[in-house]
């Protein structure tokens, strides 16, 4: 199975497929949207400056969040380099989005590309790009953000929106360490906007980043809770918070 995973071939098809499958989802379900007006500023061709956030469980349909088309900035999804994430890199290219392939920002682990992605991903977003990423992602705990997005929007400058959906018609794979969320069609659904977090400022203390983390998770799990009730579904908890260790050395803030 691991050899059918890791092969390109496969991870096109799968990824082309499923892709195609989420797009299918997004035009036959009837979406609430809930403060989709704080959006304008960041969907106008010269205002993309943004750090957008989903919990990994629910990534499948992170493109209804986004505008695709002509000047509207280009929008880049982190992908880690797992062979899942080639399938992964996949969906993303077919619903509209880029990749940039790494580990958020985990400086401390060799061969996962978190330096490289860092700073690929601050150069995107202050050529008035936007990124998107899971906080909680690659291994978890589920919905709980890890340091890296924080630091991601403090080298860039660049405020953290949290967003989200949930649908009426699901399958919750309550197994997996995500609780991932697959959405089926023809229900009905919420697509929820949080309101934009300011980034730490470039000589942020500790105290400082960790306050920018909590309130991103706060926002995050207050509007995951609000779509699960608009859509009628059992709302999905966060795992318990497990500390997360000090990443060996943080990326000098004018590395862009």
């Amino acid at each position: 199975m691991k050899s059918l995973v890791g092969n390109p071939v496969f991870q096109f098809v799968i990824g082309r497929l499923i892709g195609s499958y989420m797009l299918f989802v997004g035009v036959t379900t009837r979406w609430t949207k809930v403060n989709e007006e704080v959006m304008a500023q960041f969907w106008r061709p010269d205002g993309g400056k943004m750090v957008g956030c989903i919990w990994h469980g629910r990534f499948s349909l992170i493109h209804k969040m986004w505008r695709f088309g002509k000047g509207v900035p280009r929008a880049k999804m982190l992908v880690s380099r797992s062979n899942e994430g080639g399938i992964t890199a996949h969906i993303s290219r077919t619903v509209g989005a880029e990749v940039i392939r790494g580990s958020g920002g985990k400086a401390s682990k060799k061969g996962k590309g978190g330096v490289e992605a860092t700073l690929s991903m601050a150069r995107h977003i202050d050529k008035g790009g936007v990124i998107a990423l899971t906080p909680d992602g690659p291994k978890g705990p589920r919905m709980r953000v890890k340091r890296g997005p924080v630091m991601l929007a403090k080298i860039a400058e660049a405020p953290l929106v949290a967003v989200t959906w949930a649908t009426s018609n699901r399958l919750l794979v309550k197994k997996s360490w995500d609780q991932f969320v697959f959405p089926l069609p023809f229900g009905r659904g919420a697509l929820i906007w949080g309101n934009p977090i300011a980034p730490p400022p470039p000589d942020a203390t500790e105290a400082e980043i960790e306050a920018v983390r909590l309130a991103l998770e706060f926002e995050m799990n207050r509007i995951a809770a609000e779509a699960d009730r608009i859509a009628g579904v059992p709302v999905i908890e966060p795992a318990p918070p497990k500390p997360e260790p000090k990443p060996a050395q943080d990326i000098p803030a004018n590395a862009k």
